[in-house]
């Protein structure tokens, strides 16, 4: 008599081997790139260097670098990491938000012109002088265009209650095109030196990255990471429709305005310190749930950390690569994400709008 064959693993026991699987190879992707990008540069340092310094900065022995070296690490290196991996966490981290609020995979902060809406206060800032809060002038600025925007986008977008695709993409062409034109403006009116400060939003950079600019965008930042994984729950029970979140006790309107403030904040985090760097929060998210499935309690983290990867890298490529000049990071993130964007496009298509 042969026996029955052994029963399947419980799908629910895959997807949890997959993500854990998933989330451990993200990190010491994350780990390597640190490591990596404080040793690489114009002045090469040993990673052993590093951790040493490291471990005596913090008061667990090891022993410290040589004068240059040790200034090279923490006044120019380390700033520059720390920014990478904040701001490619706020964008991974609202791309995500900003999916499940609009309910279809093409959305993103930089798609919809929430990045440029962004931009567009922060350059205002810069061209008129305007400085009455001091270092929080910039964040604060951009973190208002980004709330105009975004609020702008989704309520031309929506249609018999629902936001469409088409439309959304569409109204983002179009208040990128405005933002773009006042961008413009500001640059014809403004002087030499605010003209340099506004092309580096156009371009996208962490090439001026400094301990205050960390210390500026880090509250934001943390503040919106840290409430993002509140809204999980709600998430995927709007992933069933509108009329059915609300029968399981969703207040629809109130959590898409408060994920809406969530999302400008990490944008706005973001942009006040690179500029413009579109494409990560499209591309992550969207690969992540490809990977692991549309459970925002996995992607909402998996897309911060995904996104500090990327950026990361990205950012030790666009200084490496074409060495001892650098290129620039927005430039090089759409250079690489458009195709992506554009597959990603036809795919969804494909499923008539759906789910990827």
């Amino acid at each position: 008599m042969t026996g029955a064959p052994e029963p399947a693993a419980p799908t629910g026991w895959r997807r949890r081997g997959a993500t854990g699987l998933l989330l451990c190879g993200m990190a010491a992707a994350l780990a390597a790139l640190v490591l990596t990008s404080c040793t690489l540069g114009a002045y090469p340092v040993p990673a052993g260097g590093v951790l040493a310094s490291v471990q005596h900065r913090m008061g667990l022995g090891g022993a410290g670098l040589d004068r240059v070296a040790e200034s090279v690490l923490w006044n120019v290196r380390l700033p520059r990491v720390v920014l990478a991996l904040l701001v490619g966490a706020s964008l991974g981290c609202a791309g995500a938000l900003m999916q499940g609020v609009f309910g279809n995979p093409l959305a993103e902060p930089g798609v919809i012109g929430v990045s440029s809406g962004a931009a567009v206060g922060a350059v205002c800032c810069i061209s008129l002088g305007v400085t009455f809060l001091g270092t929080w002038t910039v964040p604060v600025a951009a973190f208002a265009g980004g709330l105009v925007t975004v609020l702008l986008v989704y309520a031309l977008s929506r249609s018999g209650g629902r936001s469409e695709v088409v439309t959304l993409i569409l109204t983002g062409i179009a208040v990128n095109a405005f933002a773009g034109a006042l961008i413009g403006l500001f640059v014809f009116f403004a002087d030499t030196a605010a003209v340099n400060q506004i092309a580096f939003w156009q371009l996208g950079s962490l090439s001026g990255a400094t301990w205050p600019k960390v210390l500026a965008v880090l509250p934001c930042a943390v503040l919106g990471l840290a409430a993002a994984p509140f809204a999980a729950r709600r998430l995927d029970l709007l992933a069933l429709g509108e009329r059915s979140a609300r029968h399981l006790g969703v207040d629809v309107e109130r959590l898409r305005v408060a994920l809406v403030l969530v999302i400008a904040l990490l944008t706005a985090a973001a942009v006040s310190v690179s500029g413009i760097i579109g494409f990560v929060g499209l591309v992550v998210p969207h690969l992540l749930r490809m990977a692991a499935g549309p459970g925002h309690r996995f992607l909402i983290g998996g897309s911060a950390l995904g996104g500090a990867v990327v950026l990361l890298a990205g950012d030790l490529a666009a200084r490496t690569l074409a060495a001892p000049a650098e290129l620039p990071l927005g430039v090089l993130t759409a250079f690489l994400g458009s195709p992506l964007f554009f597959w990603l496009l036809r795919r969804t298509r494909r499923t008539q709008g759906g789910w990827a």
